[in-house]
Protein backbone atom coordinates (compact mmCIF):
# COMPACT_ATOMS: atom_id res chain seq x y z
CA UNK A 1 0.00 0.00 0.00
CA UNK A 2 1.20 3.23 -1.16
CA UNK A 3 0.47 5.63 1.71
CA UNK A 4 0.37 9.35 0.89
CA UNK A 5 1.72 11.46 3.80
CA UNK A 6 0.15 15.17 4.39
CA UNK A 7 2.89 17.71 4.42
CA UNK A 8 2.95 18.20 7.99
CA UNK A 9 3.46 14.78 8.74
CA UNK A 10 6.39 14.96 6.75
CA UNK A 11 7.75 17.88 9.50
CA UNK A 12 7.52 15.30 12.27
CA UNK A 13 10.45 13.83 14.03
CA UNK A 14 10.53 11.72 16.77
CA UNK A 15 11.88 13.04 20.15
CA UNK A 16 15.45 12.90 20.62
CA UNK A 17 15.31 12.56 24.60
CA UNK A 18 12.46 9.13 24.08
CA UNK A 19 14.80 7.56 21.53
CA UNK A 20 17.69 7.80 24.49
CA UNK A 21 15.59 7.27 26.91
CA UNK A 22 15.47 3.49 25.13
CA UNK A 23 19.09 3.40 25.73
CA UNK A 24 18.82 3.97 29.23
CA UNK A 25 16.30 1.27 29.90
CA UNK A 26 19.53 -1.07 29.52
CA UNK A 27 20.42 -2.36 32.81
CA UNK A 28 23.18 -1.02 34.82
CA UNK A 29 22.79 2.73 33.50
CA UNK A 30 22.50 5.60 35.62
CA UNK A 31 20.62 8.05 33.68
CA UNK A 32 20.53 12.07 33.86
CA UNK A 33 18.56 11.88 31.00
CA UNK A 34 14.89 11.82 31.12
CA UNK A 35 12.54 14.64 32.47
CA UNK A 36 10.71 12.42 35.14
CA UNK A 37 9.43 13.16 38.28
CA UNK A 38 10.80 10.82 40.73
CA UNK A 39 8.64 8.25 41.69
CA UNK A 40 8.99 8.22 45.17
CA UNK A 41 7.11 11.56 45.30
CA UNK A 42 3.87 10.00 43.78
CA UNK A 43 1.36 10.05 46.39
CA UNK A 44 0.01 6.38 45.92
CA UNK A 45 -2.01 5.80 49.25
CA UNK A 46 -3.89 9.31 48.66
CA UNK A 47 -4.72 8.34 44.85
CA UNK A 48 -5.85 4.89 46.09
CA UNK A 49 -8.47 6.04 49.07
CA UNK A 50 -9.30 9.19 46.03
CA UNK A 51 -10.38 6.46 43.42
CA UNK A 52 -11.93 4.29 45.86
CA UNK A 53 -14.33 7.05 47.32
CA UNK A 54 -14.73 8.56 43.59
CA UNK A 55 -16.41 5.20 42.61
CA UNK A 56 -18.23 4.73 45.17
CA UNK A 57 -19.50 8.13 45.80
CA UNK A 58 -20.57 8.87 41.81
CA UNK A 59 -19.15 6.34 39.88
CA UNK A 60 -21.56 5.70 37.09
CA UNK A 61 -20.38 9.84 36.48
CA UNK A 62 -16.60 9.67 36.93
CA UNK A 63 -16.46 6.37 34.30
CA UNK A 64 -18.97 8.40 31.91
CA UNK A 65 -18.07 11.10 28.91
CA UNK A 66 -17.96 14.83 30.41
CA UNK A 67 -17.50 18.45 30.18
CA UNK A 68 -15.12 19.14 26.79
CA UNK A 69 -14.15 22.32 29.44
CA UNK A 70 -13.42 19.65 31.95
CA UNK A 71 -14.73 18.70 36.09
CA UNK A 72 -16.19 21.73 37.76
CA UNK A 73 -14.34 21.48 40.57
CA UNK A 74 -11.17 21.17 39.18
CA UNK A 75 -11.55 24.03 37.35
CA UNK A 76 -12.26 26.28 40.12
CA UNK A 77 -9.48 24.88 42.16
CA UNK A 78 -6.83 25.80 39.33
CA UNK A 79 -8.25 29.19 39.43
CA UNK A 80 -8.19 30.13 43.33
CA UNK A 81 -5.03 28.12 43.22
CA UNK A 82 -3.53 30.78 40.12
CA UNK A 83 -4.09 33.63 42.78
CA UNK A 84 -0.55 32.51 43.81
CA UNK A 85 0.92 33.25 40.53
CA UNK A 86 -0.58 36.91 40.52
CA UNK A 87 -3.33 35.78 38.55
CA UNK A 88 -7.48 36.77 38.85
CA UNK A 89 -9.10 34.31 36.51
CA UNK A 90 -12.41 32.80 36.43
CA UNK A 91 -12.98 29.14 36.35
CA UNK A 92 -14.45 29.51 33.20
CA UNK A 93 -11.32 30.36 31.76
CA UNK A 94 -9.90 26.98 32.79
CA UNK A 95 -9.75 24.64 30.02
CA UNK A 96 -8.90 20.83 31.45
CA UNK A 97 -6.25 19.55 29.58
CA UNK A 98 -4.93 15.59 28.64
CA UNK A 99 -1.09 17.40 30.37
CA UNK A 100 0.17 20.49 29.31
CA UNK A 101 1.86 18.98 26.22
CA UNK A 102 -1.83 18.95 24.88
CA UNK A 103 -2.65 22.42 25.93
CA UNK A 104 0.53 23.21 23.36
CA UNK A 105 -0.99 21.25 20.30
CA UNK A 106 -4.03 23.10 20.80
CA UNK A 107 -2.45 26.53 20.85
CA UNK A 108 -0.16 25.48 17.54
CA UNK A 109 -3.31 24.51 15.74
CA UNK A 110 -5.45 28.06 16.44
CA UNK A 111 -2.52 30.28 16.15
CA UNK A 112 -0.45 28.92 13.59
CA UNK A 113 -0.74 29.30 9.56
CA UNK A 114 1.94 27.83 7.57
CA UNK A 115 4.81 30.50 7.13
CA UNK A 116 3.70 32.18 10.70
CA UNK A 117 6.65 33.55 12.66
CA UNK A 118 6.76 32.52 15.73
CA UNK A 119 8.98 32.98 18.79
CA UNK A 120 11.01 31.01 21.35
CA UNK A 121 14.13 30.94 23.96
CA UNK A 122 17.19 29.87 23.24
CA UNK A 123 17.62 26.97 23.94
CA UNK A 124 13.37 26.12 24.37
CA UNK A 125 11.46 22.82 25.48
CA UNK A 126 11.83 20.05 22.78
CA UNK A 127 8.06 19.21 23.25
CA UNK A 128 6.95 22.61 22.58
CA UNK A 129 9.39 22.82 19.11
CA UNK A 130 7.33 19.01 18.30
CA UNK A 131 3.74 20.38 19.32
CA UNK A 132 4.62 23.76 16.63
CA UNK A 133 6.57 21.81 13.81
CA UNK A 134 3.58 20.06 12.21
CA UNK A 135 1.69 23.51 11.51
CA UNK A 136 4.31 24.44 9.60
CA UNK A 137 5.60 28.00 11.04
CA UNK A 138 9.02 29.81 10.92
CA UNK A 139 10.55 28.97 14.53
CA UNK A 140 12.85 32.43 15.66
CA UNK A 141 14.68 32.09 18.44
CA UNK A 142 15.26 34.97 20.53
CA UNK A 143 18.80 35.49 22.43
CA UNK A 144 18.52 34.13 25.91
CA UNK A 145 21.07 34.57 28.89
CA UNK A 146 21.19 33.01 33.05
CA UNK A 147 18.19 35.88 33.12
CA UNK A 148 16.05 34.55 30.95
CA UNK A 149 14.92 35.87 27.37
CA UNK A 150 16.75 39.14 26.52
CA UNK A 151 13.74 41.69 26.12
CA UNK A 152 16.03 43.66 23.30
CA UNK A 153 16.36 41.33 21.10
CA UNK A 154 12.97 40.22 21.48
CA UNK A 155 11.85 43.66 20.77
CA UNK A 156 13.57 43.23 17.46
CA UNK A 157 12.09 39.89 16.65
CA UNK A 158 8.77 40.88 16.96
CA UNK A 159 8.02 42.02 13.06
CA UNK A 160 4.67 44.02 12.14
CA UNK A 161 2.21 43.83 9.93
CA UNK A 162 1.85 40.23 8.03
CA UNK A 163 5.31 39.62 9.42
CA UNK A 164 4.22 39.77 13.17
CA UNK A 165 5.00 37.05 14.93
CA UNK A 166 1.70 35.46 16.12
CA UNK A 167 3.34 34.83 19.71
CA UNK A 168 6.39 34.31 22.03
CA UNK A 169 6.57 30.82 23.84
CA UNK A 170 8.51 31.27 27.02
CA UNK A 171 8.96 28.95 30.50
CA UNK A 172 10.04 31.87 33.02
CA UNK A 173 10.23 29.17 36.38
CA UNK A 174 13.27 26.83 36.46
CA UNK A 175 13.18 26.40 32.55
CA UNK A 176 13.41 23.34 30.65
CA UNK A 177 16.42 22.84 29.71
CA UNK A 178 18.18 24.77 31.16
CA UNK A 179 16.94 25.14 35.20
CA UNK A 180 16.98 29.01 34.72
CA UNK A 181 14.65 31.49 36.33
CA UNK A 182 13.63 34.72 34.66
CA UNK A 183 14.38 37.61 36.55
CA UNK A 184 11.70 40.30 38.19
CA UNK A 185 13.39 42.70 35.82
CA UNK A 186 13.38 41.04 32.87
CA UNK A 187 9.52 39.64 33.61
CA UNK A 188 8.64 43.38 33.76
CA UNK A 189 10.32 44.23 30.34
CA UNK A 190 9.30 41.28 28.33
CA UNK A 191 5.23 42.03 29.87
CA UNK A 192 5.48 45.82 29.02
CA UNK A 193 7.37 45.18 25.81
CA UNK A 194 4.23 42.63 25.12
CA UNK A 195 1.53 45.34 26.06
CA UNK A 196 3.18 47.90 23.81
CA UNK A 197 3.85 45.54 20.53
CA UNK A 198 0.35 43.51 21.21
CA UNK A 199 2.86 40.30 21.21
CA UNK A 200 0.63 37.36 22.64
CA UNK A 201 2.62 35.53 25.16
CA UNK A 202 2.04 31.41 25.64
CA UNK A 203 3.68 30.89 29.06
CA UNK A 204 4.69 27.57 30.68
CA UNK A 205 5.04 26.52 33.73
CA UNK A 206 5.09 23.46 34.79
CA UNK A 207 8.10 23.45 36.62
CA UNK A 208 6.85 26.85 38.69
CA UNK A 209 6.10 24.95 42.54
CA UNK A 210 9.27 23.16 42.59
CA UNK A 211 11.48 26.40 44.15
CA UNK A 212 13.67 25.37 46.85
CA UNK A 213 14.12 28.22 49.04
CA UNK A 214 11.47 31.12 47.61
CA UNK A 215 8.60 31.04 45.14
CA UNK A 216 9.22 32.73 41.51
CA UNK A 217 8.52 36.28 40.70
CA UNK A 218 4.52 36.55 39.44
CA UNK A 219 3.67 34.88 36.48
CA UNK A 220 3.90 36.49 32.77
CA UNK A 221 0.41 36.28 32.67
CA UNK A 222 -0.19 37.90 35.71
CA UNK A 223 1.06 41.09 33.95
CA UNK A 224 -0.05 40.77 30.38
CA UNK A 225 -3.80 38.42 31.38
CA UNK A 226 -5.65 39.49 28.14
CA UNK A 227 -2.89 38.99 25.80
CA UNK A 228 -1.77 35.80 27.44
CA UNK A 229 -2.38 32.10 27.33
CA UNK A 230 -0.95 29.91 30.49
CA UNK A 231 0.13 26.30 30.98
CA UNK A 232 0.04 24.51 33.92
CA UNK A 233 0.35 20.88 35.14
CA UNK A 234 -0.09 18.48 37.58
CA UNK A 235 2.42 16.08 36.18
CA UNK A 236 4.90 17.43 38.51
CA UNK A 237 3.59 17.61 41.67
CA UNK A 238 1.47 14.91 41.48
CA UNK A 239 2.05 11.98 38.76
CA UNK A 240 2.13 12.35 35.19
CA UNK A 241 0.56 9.01 34.47
CA UNK A 242 -2.71 10.84 35.13
CA UNK A 243 -2.00 12.81 31.95
CA UNK A 244 -3.89 16.33 33.85
CA UNK A 245 -3.22 19.47 32.74
CA UNK A 246 -4.81 22.97 32.12
CA UNK A 247 -4.81 26.08 30.42
CA UNK A 248 -6.02 29.19 31.13
CA UNK A 249 -7.08 31.50 28.60
CA UNK A 250 -8.56 35.04 27.65
CA UNK A 251 -12.32 34.59 26.95
CA UNK A 252 -12.16 35.71 23.41
CA UNK A 253 -9.55 33.18 22.65
CA UNK A 254 -11.15 30.21 24.72
CA UNK A 255 -13.72 29.13 22.46
CA UNK A 256 -11.10 28.27 19.99
CA UNK A 257 -9.19 26.77 22.10
CA UNK A 258 -12.68 24.29 23.22
CA UNK A 259 -13.35 23.79 19.77
CA UNK A 260 -9.90 22.64 19.06
CA UNK A 261 -10.01 20.60 22.17
CA UNK A 262 -13.40 19.00 21.33
CA UNK A 263 -11.55 17.72 18.14
CA UNK A 264 -8.95 16.45 19.58
CA UNK A 265 -10.49 13.94 22.18
CA UNK A 266 -13.81 15.34 23.15
CA UNK A 267 -12.61 15.70 27.17
CA UNK A 268 -9.90 14.62 28.95
CA UNK A 269 -10.38 11.22 31.27
CA UNK A 270 -13.66 12.07 33.81
CA UNK A 271 -12.07 9.75 36.22
CA UNK A 272 -8.77 11.00 37.05
CA UNK A 273 -10.09 14.27 36.99
CA UNK A 274 -12.41 13.70 39.36
CA UNK A 275 -10.07 11.45 41.25
CA UNK A 276 -7.53 14.71 41.42
CA UNK A 277 -10.04 17.13 42.77
CA UNK A 278 -10.95 13.92 45.33
CA UNK A 279 -7.38 14.28 46.24
CA UNK A 280 -6.78 18.20 46.55
CA UNK A 281 -9.53 19.42 47.79
CA UNK A 282 -8.85 19.65 51.53
CA UNK A 283 -5.19 21.14 50.72
CA UNK A 284 -3.20 18.18 50.23
CA UNK A 285 -1.40 20.00 47.69
CA UNK A 286 0.02 22.48 50.33
CA UNK A 287 1.21 19.38 52.77
CA UNK A 288 2.74 17.14 49.31
CA UNK A 289 4.05 19.70 47.43
CA UNK A 290 7.19 20.61 50.23
CA UNK A 291 8.27 17.22 50.24
CA UNK A 292 9.08 17.21 46.53
CA UNK A 293 10.88 20.22 47.25
CA UNK A 294 13.28 18.67 49.72
CA UNK A 295 13.99 15.83 47.97
CA UNK A 296 14.89 17.50 44.66
CA UNK A 297 16.79 20.28 46.67
CA UNK A 298 18.90 17.68 48.22
CA UNK A 299 19.09 15.77 44.75
CA UNK A 300 20.18 18.86 42.88
CA UNK A 301 22.86 19.97 46.13
CA UNK A 302 24.31 16.64 45.86
CA UNK A 303 24.70 17.00 42.14
CA UNK A 304 26.12 20.23 42.14
CA UNK A 305 28.40 18.95 44.59
CA UNK A 306 29.30 16.32 42.61
CA UNK A 307 29.96 18.48 39.24
CA UNK A 308 32.28 20.94 41.72
CA UNK A 309 34.62 17.85 42.69
CA UNK A 310 34.10 15.39 39.99
CA UNK A 311 34.92 18.05 36.81
CA UNK A 312 37.41 20.57 38.55
CA UNK A 313 40.06 21.34 35.77
CA UNK A 314 37.83 20.25 33.21
CA UNK A 315 36.46 23.17 31.77
CA UNK A 316 33.15 22.89 32.05
CA UNK A 317 30.38 25.47 33.27
CA UNK A 318 27.11 25.18 34.64
CA UNK A 319 24.55 26.68 36.22
CA UNK A 320 22.92 26.55 39.99
CA UNK A 321 19.07 26.47 39.75
CA UNK A 322 17.18 27.54 41.86
CA UNK A 323 14.54 24.99 41.64
CA UNK A 324 12.80 22.60 39.34
CA UNK A 325 14.70 19.34 37.81
CA UNK A 326 17.57 20.49 35.41
CA UNK A 327 20.86 22.02 35.12
CA UNK A 328 22.99 23.29 31.91
CA UNK A 329 25.87 22.31 31.01
CA UNK A 330 28.69 23.82 29.05
CA UNK A 331 31.60 21.88 27.75
CA UNK A 332 34.79 22.95 27.02
CA UNK A 333 35.51 24.51 23.51
CA UNK A 334 35.28 21.87 20.81
CA UNK A 335 33.91 18.97 22.58
CA UNK A 336 30.62 17.75 21.85
CA UNK A 337 27.88 16.65 23.57
CA UNK A 338 26.64 13.68 20.99
CA UNK A 339 29.76 11.93 20.78
CA UNK A 340 30.36 12.19 24.34
CA UNK A 341 27.09 10.39 24.88
CA UNK A 342 28.43 7.17 23.21
CA UNK A 343 31.06 7.30 25.42
CA UNK A 344 29.36 8.15 28.62
CA UNK A 345 26.54 5.18 27.92
CA UNK A 346 29.34 2.67 27.51
CA UNK A 347 30.60 3.82 31.20
CA UNK A 348 27.26 3.34 32.06
CA UNK A 349 25.96 6.86 32.23
CA UNK A 350 23.53 8.85 30.29
CA UNK A 351 22.17 12.56 29.43
CA UNK A 352 20.49 14.92 27.09
CA UNK A 353 22.64 16.66 24.44
CA UNK A 354 21.64 20.00 24.46
CA UNK A 355 21.88 20.57 20.23
CA UNK A 356 18.20 19.26 20.95
CA UNK A 357 16.59 22.30 22.18
CA UNK A 358 17.40 24.73 19.93
CA UNK A 359 14.84 26.04 17.02
CA UNK A 360 17.26 25.99 14.20
CA UNK A 361 19.90 23.51 13.57
CA UNK A 362 21.68 25.26 10.35
CA UNK A 363 25.32 26.21 10.80
CA UNK A 364 25.66 27.83 14.83
CA UNK A 365 22.10 27.86 15.74
CA UNK A 366 22.32 24.98 17.92
CA UNK A 367 25.22 25.13 20.72
CA UNK A 368 26.49 21.07 20.28
CA UNK A 369 28.58 21.68 23.54
CA UNK A 370 25.94 21.29 25.98
CA UNK A 371 24.19 19.11 27.43
CA UNK A 372 20.93 18.74 30.04
CA UNK A 373 21.26 16.54 33.24
CA UNK A 374 18.07 15.99 35.22
CA UNK A 375 19.32 15.25 38.81
CA UNK A 376 15.49 14.85 40.62
CA UNK A 377 15.01 10.35 39.52
CA UNK A 378 18.47 9.06 40.91
CA UNK A 379 19.51 8.62 44.69
CA UNK A 380 22.65 10.64 46.10
CA UNK A 381 24.78 7.96 45.75
CA UNK A 382 23.76 7.19 42.13
CA UNK A 383 24.67 10.83 41.24
CA UNK A 384 27.88 10.38 42.91
CA UNK A 385 28.45 7.13 40.46
CA UNK A 386 27.13 8.73 37.52
CA UNK A 387 29.19 12.04 37.90
CA UNK A 388 32.54 10.36 38.02
CA UNK A 389 31.40 7.79 35.35
CA UNK A 390 30.83 11.09 33.48
CA UNK A 391 33.98 12.98 34.29
CA UNK A 392 36.00 9.44 32.86
CA UNK A 393 34.55 9.96 29.67
CA UNK A 394 34.99 13.59 29.58
CA UNK A 395 38.54 13.14 30.09
CA UNK A 396 38.55 10.08 27.65
CA UNK A 397 37.04 12.54 25.10
CA UNK A 398 39.52 15.24 25.88
CA UNK A 399 42.60 12.85 25.51
CA UNK A 400 41.59 11.89 22.16
CA UNK A 401 41.20 15.53 20.59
Amino acid sequence: MNWTLAQRAEKMNPSVIREILKVTELPGIISFAGGLPSPQTFPIDAMREASERVLSQDGKAALQYAASEGYAPLREWVAQDLLKQGMNVSPDQVLITTGSQQGLDLVAKILIDAGSRILVETPTYLGALQAFTPMEPTVVSVDSDEHGVDAADLRAKVGTGADKARFVYLLPNFQNPTGRTMTEERRAAVAQLAIETGLPIIEDNPYGDLWFDAPPAPSLSSRHPDGSVYLGSFSKILAPGLRLGYLVAPKALYPKLLQAKQAADLHTPSFNQRVVAEVIKDGFIDRHVPTIRALYKQQCEAMLAALDREMAGLGLTWNRPAGGMFLWVQLPAGLKAIPLLDKAVKKGVAFVPGSAFYATHEEGGANESTLRLSFVTATVDQINTGMAALAAAIRESLSSK
